[in-house]
C-alpha cells in the first residue's frame, strides 16, 4: 500500500519565461521529473498556441499537458480560455489512474475565464479514492469568494468527510481569505500553514514577496512543505514550484 504522496503546484506561465523572453517548456519538464512528483497540479497550461508554435522553433508539437506527462503520468486537462490562435487551463498530472474527470466553468465574467478540473485517482492500495482539485482563481476578490464557494459545494455534495481531498493552485489570495473558508466549509488545511504557520512565498519567482500558490489537503499529515526558490525554478515562470510531502491518515 502506498502510505505517502509528493504534491507540486505550479502556475507554468504558459512554459515562457518571466516577460516571455525565452521558452522554458523543455527545462520545465525536467525539473518535474527531478523532483519525482506523484501528482502535479499545472495552471496556465497550453493546450494549443499557434503563435508560440511559429515563434519558437523547439515548440513542442504535442500540447503542453501531454509534452510534460509524457509517459511518466497520466493526465487530465481542463480549456478554460479559449481565443483565435489557441486555448489555455489547467492540468494534472498522475502517477497512478484517473478514473474520472471534469471541468467546472466558474468564471466571474467573460474577460477572465476560470475553471475548477476536478479527477477522482485511484491510488493502489487505498480503500477511498483520492479527490484532487486544480484551481486558477480571479484576480478580483469577488470572484475569488464566488469561486471558493463554488470549491466547497462542488466537494461537499460529492466527496464525503472521511475521503482524502488535495484541492492546489494558484490562489491569487492577497488579502488571504481561502484558508478560512476552505478550513470553515470542508475542514482542510493548507500545507505550508501546518509546517510553517504561514503560506509560502511564491510571487514573483526571482523575489518572492506573495503567497499566491497553495496546497490544501485533507485526510492527510503533511511531512514537508517547500517553495522551490533559486535555480533553476526561478527561471521557469513567474510563480516558484510548491511542493508538499504527505502522509495518509
Amino acid at each position: 500500500m502506498i502510505g505517502q504522496l509528493r504534491i507540486i503546484t505550479l502556475n507554468v506561465h504558459k512554459g515562457l519565461s518571466q516577460f516571455n523572453r525565452r521558452m522554458v517548456i523543455h527545462e520545465l519538464r525536467e525539473g518535474l521529473r527531478a523532483l519525482s512528483p506523484d501528482i502535479v497540479f499545472l495552471q496556465e497550461v497550453l493546450g494549443l498556441n499557434e503563435r508560440h508554435s511559429l515563434r519558437f522553433t523547439a515548440w513542442p508539437r504535442a500540447p503542453q499537458y501531454e509534452f510534460l506527462a509524457e509517459d511518466r503520468w497520466q493526465h487530465a486537462y481542463g480549456r478554460n480560455a479559449v481565443y483565435d490562435h489557441g486555448h489555455h487551463g489547467n492540468a494534472i498530472l498522475s502517477r497512478f489512474p484517473i478514473v474520472s474527470m471534469s471541468n467546472e466553468d466558474v468564471s466571474s465574467h467573460r474577460f477572465e475565464k476560470r475553471g475548477l478540473l476536478h479527477c477522482v485517482v485511484a491510488v493502489p492500495g487505498w480503500r477511498r479514492n483520492l479527490h484532487c482539485v486544480c484551481v486558477h482563481l480571479s484576480l478580483h476578490e469577488r470572484g475569488r469568494r464566488k469561486q471558493l464557494d463554488a470549491i466547497a459545494a462542488r466537494l461537499e455534495e460529492i466527496v464525503a468527510r472521511d475521503m482524502p481531498v488535495i484541492v492546489a493552485g494558484d490562489f491569487n489570495d492577497w488579502r488571504h481569505r481561502a484558508t478560512s473558508i476552505l478550513e470553515g466549509s470542508l475542514g482542510m488545511t493548507e500545507v505550508s500553514v501546518a509546517r510553517g504557520g504561514r503560506a509560502a512565498r511564491t510571487f514573483p519567482s526571482f523575489l518572492p514577496l506573495f503567497r499566491l500558490d497553495r496546497i490544501y489537503i485533507r485526510g492527510f499529515e503533511v511531512l514537508a512543505a517547500e517553495a522551490h526558490r533559486g535555480a533553476p525554478w526561478a527561471m521557469l515562470s513567474d510563480h516558484l514550484a510548491l511542493s508538499a510531502d504527505l502522509k495518509r491518515e
